[in-house]
């Protein structure tokens, strides 16, 4: 037995009883030959106290022990003195006098204090196993756990089934690069790594299991951010005979048990919802953060018969012209007006028009453009006060959207708008357009993936080829401008299925190669059917108040996909490359 108590364990009511404890030397403090540990394990702290006149071959152990070194204490349960109380502490009011002291394991130099702000996450992440002993990261694993929990709890009550589905998979187009796994026993194929377990949950309501979910690893090989990790886990759900409401009936009910569980707060229910068309118009984001006005306002009857060329000749071209009120962001710095113009030179505009309103004067190069008439619509129609910044964006609709949308959602970093704040504003995002066309590839795209189902409402729309105006049945839920997760109602029927593959490009032989199998089944009778998958990392990062989903993963990639603590990827044995049939060509690995 190493111990008979945890380090948060002992309270008043156990003075003068014996305890062994056993945990990690969190401080040591010597006052005049009187040792003073900080013994801590994962749930506590516990101070043990080594006086030379109580046990002096004990005491003079003491001596040497330092930060981190792992040892095994025994001994009486003693009260404070009076006035050494600590009631920041559970185990305040007692320390433990040992008789017995056991080194387990000595610490060596630290790489990094565990009890202070550590700015180099690339020295935290190649100590990981060290850095999990911070208060902080076990909090957030235990954390991850209560929300997992809750997950599957909610879930098996509401009757979905947990199944597993394969890790080796087939490499099909589904929007992101695939890992792949060269097979060593049929030489020249590959597995593919599953981006998510999406065809494999239709076919399990192809199969009948109706309600199905898994806390799935998903795979892809994309560029890095701070919430995304090229191996992330999911919340996968897919069910049979459901349509939209019913899914966000579930995902509500599951998000709030998920807060409750890992918060304790109580979530509202039902959530907002806005239509993707509504939420860039009015946010320019497919996610907005709505903790914080500083709407996206149409122009266009201000400006239709303009004098200004710019913002008349955006109009007369089809486009739109609007603009956003910084309210009180006059006092930009230099800097942070320069960071501006290259940030919606970077997403599309041509330049970035401007009105600081100081001193009671409109201050522009484009002011003298305007009419009285248009300066006094702009005044009431944006709201204009002394202190004010208007920032303008004449171009394609999608163009003036996503520029506003990405200032809008800086200028709220800059001026520190959510700072603080403790509001979760959850939020539905419907009716996504099905396809998205790349001028890049010169082909149309899926918005979320190649099974998603078209609105009945836009089925003659599809016919026509008029894919631009077709929308999906699908969905996203979001929280304070983060996506939490995203899915929709699938196509069930082969001959639509079929239909979209053609509209995306995927000839007859290519959609039997890739997609025969699924094709195959839905010939046997598949049910309607829809889902979503939620991210698990991000939903603990929220819960846990982080910004990076880094600080939620025990074993996480940095910035460039590199394992820093086991030095992953790395080459390997030319024999293991032979065996797969493999010969490297072209630059040599770094």
């Amino acid at each position: 037995m190493y111990r008979t108590h945890h380090c948060n364990q002992l309270r008043k009511a156990d003075i003068g009883t014996t305890a062994m404890l056993a945990g990690w030397v969190h401080v040591r403090r010597d006052h005049g030959g009187v040792i003073f540990i900080d013994l801590r394990d994962r749930e506590g702290l516990t101070q043990v106290v080594f006086r030379p006149e109580e046990n002096a071959e004990v005491a003079a152990q003491a001596h040497h022990l330092r930060s981190e070194d792992v040892i095994e204490v025994e001994g009486r349960i003693s009260a404070r003195l009076p006035g050494t109380e600590n009631p920041k502490l559970p185990t305040g009011d007692i320390e433990i006098l040992p008789d017995k002291l056991r080194v387990l394991n000595r610490a060596d130099v630290l790489p990094f204090p565990l009890d202070a702000e550590v700015s180099n996450e690339d020295l935290r992440l190649s100590y990981r196993y060290f850095d999990l002993r911070r208060p902080q990261m076990t909090r957030n694993l235990r954390l991850r756990h209560r929300v997992t929990k809750a997950t599957r709890d909610f879930l098996d009550e509401k009757g979905f089934v947990e199944i597993e589905t394969p890790i080796l998979s087939k490499s099909t187009p589904e929007g992101a690069r695939d890992f792949l796994v060269p097979s060593r026993l049929i030489k020249g194929k590959f597995y593919a790594l599953p981006q998510a377990p999406q065809q494999y949950k239709q076919l399990l309501m192809v199969g009948g299991i109706e309600k199905y979910f898994q806390i799935a690893k998903c795979f892809r090989d994309e560029d890095l951010r701070a919430d995304r990790q090229p191996e992330f886990t999911q919340i996968d759900i897919e069910a049979s005979f459901v349509t939209p409401d019913d899914i966000f009936l579930l995902v509500e009910g599951l998000l709030a048990a998920l807060f409750r569980a890992g918060r304790g707060v109580e979530v509202p229910t039902p959530f907002p919802r806005l239509t993707h068309a509504q939420a860039m118009d009015e946010y320019g984001s497919d996610k907005p953060d709505r903790r914080f006005a500083m709407h996206l306002t149409d122009l266009g009857e201000i400006f239709q018969a303009s004098a200004f060329k710019m913002f008349r000749g955006a109009l007369d071209a089809g486009g739109a012209v609007k603009a956003i009120n910084a309210k009180g962001f006059a006092s930009l710095t230099i800097g942070q007006s320069d960071e501006l113009t290259a940030m919606a030179k970077h997403y599309g505009a041509k330049g970035l028009a401007f009105i600081k309103v100081e001193n009671g004067e409109w201050k522009s190069p484009i002011v003298k453009f305007f009419s009285d008439a248009e300066k006094e619509a702009l005044r009431s129609k944006l709201l204009v006060e002394e202190g004010d910044l208007i920032l303008f964006a004449a171009d394609k609709w999608d163009v003036v959207c996503e520029v506003l949308g990405r200032l809008r959602t800086r200028i709220a970093e800059m001026q520190k708008l959510t700072a603080g704040s403790d509001q979760l504003d959850f939020l539905w995002v419907t009716d996504f357009p099905l396809m998205a066309f790349s001028a890049e590839e010169n082909k149309w795209n899926a918005v979320h993936h190649p099974f998603t189902r078209p609105k009945a409402e836009d089925i003659d729309k599809l016919e026509a080829q008029n894919y631009r105006e077709v929308r999906a049945e699908a969905y996203d839920v979001v929280l304070n401008g983060v996506e939490l997760g995203g899915g929709s109602i699938r196509i069930h029927e082969p001959d639509l299925q079929a239909k979209i593959f053609a509209a995306l490009g995927v000839s007859e032989e290519d959609q039997e190669t890739l997609f025969g199998h699924l094709l195959r089944a839905f010939r046997l009778g598949a049910p309607p059917h829809g889902g979503i998958a939620l991210g698990l990392d991000r939903i603990v990062m929220l819960i846990c108040g982080e910004e990076s989903i880094r600080e939620v993963i025990a074993f996480p990639k940095n910035n460039r996909g590199i394992d820093l603590m086991s030095h992953s990827p790395t080459a390997v044995d030319a024999r293991q490359l032979r065996d797969l049939g493999i010969s490297l060509t072209g630059e040599k690995p770094v």
